[in-house]
């Protein structure tokens, strides 16, 4: 059985929205698109690689999908440690109104998404992997499919996006595994979910 694994991009702000370019997410009227761009050096590039590594299948939001498949496909470098992967493993996609995918490989998966979701980590062997796919990764938590979240934090504040936690979240907790940051101070750290938050209080007894 796989784990289902997310990497995802944030800022100190918690946006997630249009990491890559100034066009591959303007909704709302986003106008800062491409902000993890200035910060992708060698540290980053091999802790992308060491995730991608670990890969037996991919779980996309559309909005992710669509944006991959318009890119990646492109990319035919057999060595190309994220695009051998992304073209030759499967791809399932949680979609009502994606109906013909072009992208080979790809699946549509339009049921229950608690259900598909746990047939597929039953049945991949490696990592089922989320990138990007915020709406999509916050479902998972709230469901309590998610295994590892890596929350890769981008030392920049934009003040305006789509943001990864939002009022309603369902409370959860995590126990951190691993962290580093590279040398363009990108924060990479990795969370396992463990449940329901625990409560306590930093009052001193009555008697003491």
């Amino acid at each position: 059985m796989g784990k289902l694994v997310s990497t995802i991009f944030v800022t100190l702000d918690g946006v997630y929205q249009a990491p890559g370019g100034p066009q591959e997410d303007t909704r709302g009227g986003f106008e800062h698109g491409g902000w993890s761009f200035t910060y992708g050096d060698d540290d980053f590039g091999r802790f992308v690689t060491e995730v991608f590594d670990r890969a037996g299948a991919f779980l996309l939001g559309r909005r992710t999908y669509d944006i991959f498949a318009s890119y990646w496909p492109k990319v035919t470098d057999p060595d190309d440690p994220i695009a051998s992967r992304l073209n030759a493993l499967p791809k399932y996609v949680p979609s009502a109104t994606l109906t013909d995918p072009g992208w080979s490989g790809t699946t549509v998966i339009d049921g229950d998404l608690a259900k598909e979701v746990t047939a597929l980590k039953e049945r991949t062997d490696g990592e089922l992997q989320v990138h990007g796919s915020g709406a999509l990764v916050r479902s998972l938590i709230d469901l309590r499919l998610l295994d590892t979240l890596h929350l890769l934090t981008f030392p920049v504040v934009l003040g305006s996006g789509l943001r990864l936690f939002t009022e309603g979240a369902v409370p959860t907790a995590f126990t951190h595994t691993a962290g580093r940051a590279t040398a363009a101070g990108v924060s990479l750290q990795s969370y396992d979910l463990t449940g329901n938050p625990r409560y306590g209080s930093y009052d001193l007894p009555e008697n003491a």
